[in-house]
């Protein structure tokens, strides 16, 4: 073998060995925001795009709007400027546990209704990726103060995977998608809109025993969401079929 096919043999290998070490760095420390961009912000781009040409929003949009319809396990995108919103697509919500009813306390199970906003995105998540919820807001700490109410809970996320106490969890290909938005557009400029159910569609899940405030907290919920047509989104090829009955699991996200 000559010197020259050695050497580059030689090159190749240690190539591939310090590929496996850079593989097996990643794999085993946190990843941080710059490491998921890396790793999967390309794709999620390239997803995301036909999807953003199509609603005639440039990307990335200077706000983002998620609505999150229990009843319906779903969440609607929205983007726009300052002046309007354009729907984007719909994703389907592979999990979540809970019924309809705001979360009122730790271990309810229910996942938050109301108007919230992204804290933080958690590239580091144990549901491959997830995006904090500010559940309790401050109407959730004032309604529990009136019902003499403690220990709320909290770690609210939107996530990956297909499992579920309390949060919403869209897979992971899902999450990739609207993380990468996420911190494209800056989680500052997301709203966060979960309901019972679509409002815009059906009257909400009212009963004679129902307290006022979450009477209140529903028209609040429903005038929120008229900023976004439902028309808008009945033209959408939602695909239902990768729903999946809530599943739970205990790890925090």
């Amino acid at each position: 073998m000559s010197r020259r096919k050695s050497l580059a043999l030689l090159v190749a290998a240690l190539v591939v060995v310090a590929s496996g070490s850079f593989a097996l760095y990643i794999h085993f420390r946190a990843l941080t925001l710059a490491d998921v961009l890396r790793i999967y912000g390309a794709n999620a781009r390239v997803r995301l795009a036909p999807h953003f040409r199509r609603a005639g929003v440039a990307y990335p949009p200077q706000r983002i709007a998620l609505l999150a319809f229990k009843k319906e396990r779903r969440v609607a995108l929205w983007a726009g400027d300052a002046k309007s919103w354009r729907f984007i697509r719909s994703y389907p919500i592979l999990a979540a546990s809970g019924s309809a009813g705001p979360k009122l306390r730790q271990g309810d199970y229910q996942v938050p209704e109301g108007l919230y906003r992204i804290e933080f995105l958690n590239p580091a998540s144990s549901y491959h990726l997830s995006m904090k919820v500010n559940y309790p807001n401050d109407f959730d700490r004032r309604q529990a103060a009136r019902d003499h109410r403690t220990n709320l809970g909290g770690d609210i996320f939107i996530h990956g995977k297909n499992v579920s106490i309390g949060c919403i969890a869209l897979g992971d290909p899902a999450i990739e998608e609207l993380f990468t938005l996420a911190a494209d557009t800056g989680p500052q400029r997301i709203r966060v809109i979960i309901a019972p159910n679509d409002l815009r569609a059906a009257g909400a899940p009212l009963t004679e025993t129902t307290p006022l405030w979450i009477a209140g907290l529903y028209r609040t919920i429903a005038a929120a969401l008229g900023e976004f047509p439902l028309w808008m989104e009945s033209n959408s090829a939602f695909d239902v079929r990768g729903m999946s009955k809530a599943k739970m699991v205990l790890p925090a996200p």
